[in-house]
């Protein structure tokens, strides 16, 4: 019996599923445990693209139970293009998908909301996805949120959907000038969705500690990445739930104790998207370089992603807040053709050194970054699939990197295929 939680160690986009993917060929059950339709896992099996949004990227394996826990914030309507796309590809997650009956649902008006305070701050914006989840989550921090739960009861569901709306519409029309939304057509709209998921709908705390007792292996796919955790990321330009690995068991109702591995995902380089402070962002001309050769463009939104060096304050952060036991360094062969890389070692703010990561986002968008050089390899790893193998140059980067993070590296990919995997 394996309990293990991959999460993202720097500002997500870090190729988590791919490490799913590949990791889940042994687990029993898959878990996403946080986040919601924001989050784009993409995973590429013999040249074929798939994008997963809300479903773990385990449901790729046939046999493999998948479950949305109650960390997640669900956006019906993502959820069912989803299932239906995957099954237009030969993909069923009937009997093998399962979701906690506690999960809080995305309404149409935390959309709205989302999408036109954004708008409304302007220059000021978080810069989110627009898909809802912050005010969401706002609500369930609120204790007015609408769970799967309440959907088995109309007149609870009506009830609290009224008054919620109700809200929603005065911010809506007198703050924002947009039109108020119907009642009517959102219980209708979410009565067939429940009607639609009836039979995904599940107790996941008792089933994963039944399938814990019974030694089944379990992987907690996380969503996002470590410095976008609403309380330990880099605030206000964060997301709105906690990333880190300790949510896996807040967002499914496990006990703590149950987990065995945490692996922490990152890039061999850094990339953020939207707003806040990146201290090793490259100039427009090289982000472009790196954005192009690694196909820097979200998955859920599209936008380009903001490159830079791979930063070790981030890194040796994230293994601390997470608990890292091991890292899965991804994208190196991005960096293939470079005869130069450089490595963040530390930051100097106003003449200290500092070697721990700033509390304070706006100590962090003034620190003076420090770096080392080290040569590249110029040569291609995409082929590579032993450790050994790799340049001799590669090797020495990807160890130095173990040592400033203070963890022990375990996986290597070196392109988009599930087969593009080195174990350490």
């Amino acid at each position: 019996m394996s309990v293990k939680v991959v999460v993202g160690s720097q500002w997500g986009d870090e190729a988590k599923a791919k490490i799913v993917d590949y990791l889940a060929v042994d687990a029993d059950y898959v878990v996403r445990f946080q986040g919601g339709a924001n989050a784009g896992h993409t995973v590429i099996v013999n040249g074929n693209e798939f994008i997963f949004h809300l479903i773990p990227a385990g449901i790729m394996y046939p046999n493999k139970i998948c479950i949305i826990g109650n960390g997640v914030v669900l956006d019906p309507s993502a959820l069912l293009n989803e299932i239906e796309e995957l099954k237009n590809r030969g993909i069923d997650v009937d009997g093998r998908l399962f979701i906690s009956q506690k999960t809080h649902l995305v309404m149409p008006y935390h959309k709205l909301l989302d999408q036109a305070g954004e708008k409304h701050k302007g220059k000021n914006s978080i810069g989110t996805t627009g898909r809802g989840i912050g005010p969401a989550y706002r609500d369930k921090a609120a204790r007015v949120g609408i769970r799967i739960v309440d959907l088995l009861n109309r007149d609870v569901f009506v009830s609290k959907l009224e008054q919620n709306i109700l809200e929603s519409n005065e911010i809506l029309t007198k703050i924002y000038g947009y039109e108020p939304l119907e009642v009517n057509k959102v219980v209708d709209a979410y009565l067939e969705f429940d009607r639609k998921i009836d039979p995904y709908v599940k107790d996941i705390s008792i089933m994963l500690n039944d399938a814990v007792r019974e030694g089944k292996n379990i992987l907690f796919e996380g969503a996002q990445g470590a410095l976008l955790d609403i309380d330990h990321g880099t605030y206000p330009f964060v997301t709105s739930s906690n990333t880190i690995a300790g949510a896996a068991c807040i967002g499914t109702g496990i006990g703590p104790t149950h987990i065995d591995e945490v692996i922490g995902v990152m890039k061999a380089y850094t990339t953020r998207v939207g707003n806040g402070p990146f201290p090793t962002e490259f100039d427009d001309e090289m982000a472009k370089i790196i954005r192009d050769m690694g196909g820097e463009y979200g998955a859920t939104t599209g936008r380009p992603r903001r490159c830079g060096w791979f930063d070790g304050v981030i890194g040796n952060y994230s293994a601390l807040i997470n608990g890292l036991s091991s890292l899965a360094i991804t994208k190196l062969d991005v960096l293939d053709t470079l005869p130069e890389i450089k490595l963040c070692t530390g930051y100097r703010y106003k003449n200290k050194v500092l070697h721990t990561f700033p509390v304070d986002s706006e100590v962090l968008e003034n620190v003076e970054t420090i770096y080392e050089s080290h040569p590249g390899w110029q040569e291609k790893t995409t082929h590579i699939r032993k450790y050994k193998d790799l340049p001799v140059n590669a090797r020495s980067y990807l160890e130095r990197i173990s040592e400033l993070v203070k963890t022990p590296m375990k996986y290597v990919s070196v392109g988009s295929d599930r087969e593009q995997t080195i174990s350490v």
